[in-house]
């Protein structure tokens, strides 16, 4: 796969640039458990994000029925259409634009080696769709952070957020050596298994991101220093707001808590801040 990937990219001129995240997976045993993973049929529309030159778009279109491949780089998007049309793969439509930016045609499955910089918004931007699961590449530290567990040291708004949208499975880990050219850091390789009826609005994000500002603190301390994040009260009324929260709760340190904690934490203070607004 290496051979192969030097002399697309020699033949067209192409220097791959890693702040873009471009960088090609090379390992035919890597690809394969991607694949299997992926589970693909001829029934599945599968999109992906990032399929840079085809490595992985090129075998799933020859498993399912079609594929919707995103790639925003112009030159690379115009190789990927010329090695589609000399392997006479017709079920891909290539489409040339910001993934983050665009709305998706209707798919079943995402698979993706996604670019790096756009994980978070790209992620949370596909968990609004209705599909079945997504099999998608990560840095290993962002997969960690994603599949972490309350009171875990990678515990963060991310995994909170990851938690209410979808199950998440770390399936295996992938070294940088299997990547070309070779990144700095490890990868990994997640499922994404999202909740037909995801609980989360704007409140609660807001309230999640006062409390992850200070996740070493105790909830009711974090809230008092990050307050603002949620409303605009001044810091004794915010105070005497979050005195009237469920005091088991608000006495544990924000990395102890499980999604369902900062869940009833977000139902009460919309409450609260209700009956304060009546006043």
């Amino acid at each position: 796969m290496l051979t192969e990937t030097l002399e697309i990219l020699k033949k067209n001129n192409i220097k791959l640039n890693k702040r873009k995240g471009q960088n090609y997976l090379i390992n035919k045993q890597v690809l394969q458990k991607i694949l299997e993973y992926a589970d693909l049929s001829l029934e599945d529309t599968i999109l992906e994000v990032g399929p840079g030159i085809g490595t992985l778009t090129i075998p799933m279109a020859r498993q399912s029925k079609k594929i919707i491949a995103v790639e925003q780089d112009h030159k690379i998007a115009s190789i990927l259409k010329k090695r589609l049309r000399k392997l006479n793969i017709t079920n891909v439509e290539v489409i040339t634009a910001d993934a983050v930016k665009i709305n998706f045609p209707e798919f079943n499955k995402v698979i993706s080696n996604l670019p790096y910089q756009i994980s978070s918004p790209i992620t949370f931007k596909i968990l609004k769709y209705n599909f079945d699961f997504a099999i998608l590449m990560y840095q290993l530290e962002y997969a960690h952070r994603m599949t972490a567990k309350p009171g875990d040291s990678n515990y963060s708004r991310l995994s909170l957020m990851v938690y209410n949208c979808a199950d998440v499975e770390l399936l295996f880990e992938v070294p940088p050596e299997n990547f070309h050219p070779i990144p700095q850091i490890s990868s990994a390789v997640l499922k994404l298994s999202p909740h037909k009826k995801a609980n989360i609005d704007q409140f609660f994000i807001k309230v999640s991101r006062a409390l992850f500002q200070h996740k070493k603190k105790k909830t009711k301390n974090a809230l008092k220093d990050s307050f603002h994040e949620i409303c605009n009260y001044d810091r004794n009324t915010a105070k005497e707001i979050i005195q009237k929260l469920d005091k088991k709760i608000a006495d544990k340190r924000v990395i102890q808590l499980d999604p369902a904690e900062v869940m009833e934490i977000s139902h009460q203070l919309k409450q609260l801040l209700k009956e304060q607004d009546l006043k």
